[in-house]
């Protein structure tokens, strides 16, 4: 259903993006991707390493490496992807928030509601 490929949005060293292989309806849940969580005091740790960019808030005492395809997303103010955190499960459910065709990147809003225009953080270095 997703993919990784090449993408023109992306300007760093490996330019890649996710995806998708089929048409995937409006709400469609397209990829669960397993949660590794660390403790918020251990983020400082991070800070120093290439992940700094990627990890996710999970939950107010955590934070989280999101494994599978669920770091490669791409972001977009007007993303046509969102996930949603399953505690349950320790995963990221990512859907699509429109309908996604055959060949188009999924994109999420990295400030975790896709109406939320905040400036991102890592623009600010």
């Amino acid at each position: 259903m997703i993919e990784i490929k090449t993408s023109p949005l992306s300007n760093g060293e490996f330019n890649r993006g996710v995806f998708a292989t089929c048409n995937i309806a409006k709400g469609e849940l397209f990829h669960e991707a397993p949660v590794l969580p660390y403790p918020n005091e251990q983020h400082q740790l991070i800070e120093h390493t290439v992940l700094a960019d990627y990890v996710f808030e999970y939950g107010k005492n955590h934070g989280a490496i999101i494994l599978g395809y669920g770091m490669l997303f791409n972001h977009s103010y007007e993303p046509n992807a969102t996930y949603e955190i399953n505690f349950e499960n320790h995963t990221f459910d990512f859907y699509a928030y429109k309908d996604i065709k055959k060949g188009e990147e999924l994109l999420i809003n990295y400030n975790g509601d896709v109406d939320n225009k905040d400036h991102l953080w890592f623009l600010e270095k």
